[in-house]
């Protein structure tokens, strides 16, 4: 709520016939109550920089969006689809975005993989992202692996541009879609993968976000 500031006005009274003790003490409080109200007024002001640091605070997808979201996104209501699902859902709960996208490994051996997709919050518009990582774990020559991420305890944006490693024991595979755990400072990503691309040693990498395409993994 806004103020209008507070002003003192100054009036000079020559002391004569007409003053009196008890007029000149009355305008003393009267100025002195003006500087109290002006300074209550400058302590209710709100910091700006406490407002900055306030994070943001966005509404979860229901089992029920994630699930049509995700068979949405692989074209798929397969049971092993719903039984990956489930098992994020009951462990970690309901996520505050998903990601969107594919990936794909770039080398023989001990390489690296690209992904890039969209990070969505629910009623918000799309985020491009980008991320890298090692390539273990991936057919060489396979095609795009389709890539549904569900994202947890993400406070902004921002805040997903890092390195998140990978939790150890955390795959669960199931026909041709697998999913495991990611995680960094309180927040953790499941990423659900579905294709041929990709085999059960992608559970021992790491996952590094970016704002733009980029070919260097560290």
């Amino acid at each position: 709520m806004s103020r209008e500031p507070c002003k003192v006005t100054f009036r000079f009274i020559k002391w004569g016939v007409g003053m009196g003790f008890e007029d000149l003490r009355l305008s003393v409080l009267a100025i002195a109550a003006c500087f109290c109200c002006c300074g209550t007024m400058a302590a209710d002001t709100p910091s700006t920089a406490v407002n900055a640091d306030r994070q943001i605070s966005h509404d979860t997808y229901s089992d029920d969006e994630v699930a049509k979201a995700a068979s949405d996104f692989f074209s798929s209501g397969a049971k092993e689809l719903s039984d990956v699902l489930a098992k994020v859902l009951k462990e970690k709960g309901r996520p505050v975005a998903i990601i969107r996208g594919e990936e794909a490994g770039g080398a023989i051996g001990v390489g690296l993989r690209y992904g890039h997709g969209e990070l969505l919050y629910k009623g918000t518009p799309a985020r491009k992202v980008y991320w890298q990582g090692p390539s273990i774990g991936f057919d060489v020559g396979a095609n795009a692996v389709k890539t549904f991420i569900l994202v947890y305890d993400l406070p902004n944006t921002e805040s997903l541009f890092k390195r998140f490693p990978g939790v150890e024991g955390s795959l669960y595979f199931v026909g041709g879609f697998g999913v495991n755990y990611v995680q960094r400072d309180g927040i953790a990503l499941a990423p659900v993968r579905f294709g041929v691309g990709w085999r059960q040693g992608i559970a021992l990498s790491y996952m590094n976000f970016s704002r733009e395409r980029r070919y260097n993994p560290l």
